[in-house]
């Protein structure tokens, strides 16, 4: 598949997801939007994609956020049609069931932090900058932003951020609990290689139970997450991965403890 606005590069297990208009700090419109569920899409329903990495081109910006050349033409109406889909690819990060970085290599602003926030972890160059700045334009955020950020930060700064359209340095944003990592720029790809060397150690299936359960506890009362966490850990059994990991456990030769995943 041929894309405009992002590139899409599948190697080793993984898929690489860019988002691709520097000239525009990877400002999101329509057509980026709808490449990336295309591409978020096609690493989903590929056996060979184990973790799926999204990020910006160039050194500027993982995403500035939304467009907003596209704002003055939008009605009420425009926004209540197109909402689920402008915040489908959101919602496609989540739900995808395989692990999803986001690399985080510049500006992470408005739609650009919601779409890092959607992610299932962060890993952020010193260099990067968080921030909802909606405000700044009239609007509030559109993607998620009013419900995930609190969840990660707290009520009372999330709402700082959002009221004032503030930016937080990188390092501000670990010690907050909105990113998992900050290191140097030069050091972004190979911190990133190395936890995808962690998690492409682990069983592909067993990974979707584990993104499947912990979202769910995000989701629904704890009586109702315990019991959709027994469900899960009960099919984990059913698997051939859960087999595998029980043998490499179990094994008293070393050459032979190294688990061989499949991913059923």
């Amino acid at each position: 598949m041929e894309f405009e606005t992002i590139t899409y590069e599948k190697k080793e297990n993984v898929a690489w997801i860019t988002l691709n208009r520097p000239d525009k700090l990877n400002a999101q419109n329509q057509t980026l939007t709808a490449e990336v569920i295309a591409a978020l899409g096609q690493a989903r329903d590929d056996d060979e994609v184990y973790i799926i990495v999204i990020t910006g081109a160039g050194d500027k910006a993982f995403s500035a956020g939304a467009d907003i050349s596209m704002f003055p033409h939008w009605s009420p109406i425009d926004v209540i049609k197109g909402a689920k889909g402008a915040q489908r690819h959101y919602v496609v990060v989540r739900e995808v069931p395989k692990p999803v970085i986001a690399m985080v290599n510049g500006l992470a602003l408005g739609g650009g932090c919601e779409l890092a926030m959607a992610c299932d972890i962060i890993i952020a160059s010193e260099n990067a900058m968080f921030g909802q700045p909606e405000i700044t334009v009239g609007v509030i955020p559109g993607g998620g932003g009013t419900q995930i950020l609190p969840r990660l930060v707290g009520e009372k700064k999330a709402k700082e951020l959002i009221f004032t359209g503030d930016f937080i340095s990188a390092e501000e944003a670990l010690r907050l609990g909105l990113v998992n990592k900050v290191v140097p720029a030069d050091k972004l790809r190979e911190t990133v290689d190395k936890l995808i060397g962690k998690l492409k150690s682990k069983s592909p299936a067993i990974l979707k139970f584990a993104k499947i359960a912990v979202n769910k506890s995000l989701e629904t009362p704890l009586s109702i997450g315990m019991a959709i966490e027994t469900e899960l850990f009960a099919m984990c059994f059913g698997t051939e991965d859960q087999k595998e990991g029980a043998r490499a456990f179990l094994e008293k030769d070393p050459a032979k403890k190294t688990p061989k995943y499949k991913g059923r």
